[in-house]
């Protein structure tokens, strides 16, 4: 059984856009801080943008200015927009959703990939 699934991943060429989507299917999502990781092969996995179940965010160097994670509590959603995307930035997405303090749960998704190249 699948708790969160990312969608939206694919090839996408320098310069531009693509929106990638975490449905959860846990309940209290609301409570969640959400996270969106990515690995690329014989690399380490990074964090590349954060949401608070507050609506904080946080993104590394990498990804500022760039990148926009979001949230759709109705929805039971995670977004990450990826705008003029670069070819380091091909790899595998991954979503974590995470409430230790009072659920103590800590789901990921299987990942979906981004290519970026001409």
């Amino acid at each position: 059984q699948v708790q969160v699934m990312e969608s939206g991943g694919g090839l996408v060429q320098p310069g531009g856009s693509l929106r990638l989507s975490c449905a959860a299917s846990f309940g209290s999502f609301s409570m969640y801080n959400l996270r969106w990781y990515r690995q690329a092969p014989g690399k380490e996995r990074e964090l590349v943008a954060a949401i608070t179940r507050g609506g904080n965010t946080y993104y590394p160097d990498s990804a500022k200015g760039r990148f926009t994670i979001s949230r759709d509590n109705a929805k039971n959603t995670v977004y990450l927009q990826m705008n003029t995307v670069r070819p380091e930035d091909t790899a595998v997405y991954y979503c974590n959703a995470v409430e230790l303090a009072t659920l103590h749960q800590d789901y990921w998704g299987q990942g979906t990939q981004v290519t970026v190249s001409s």
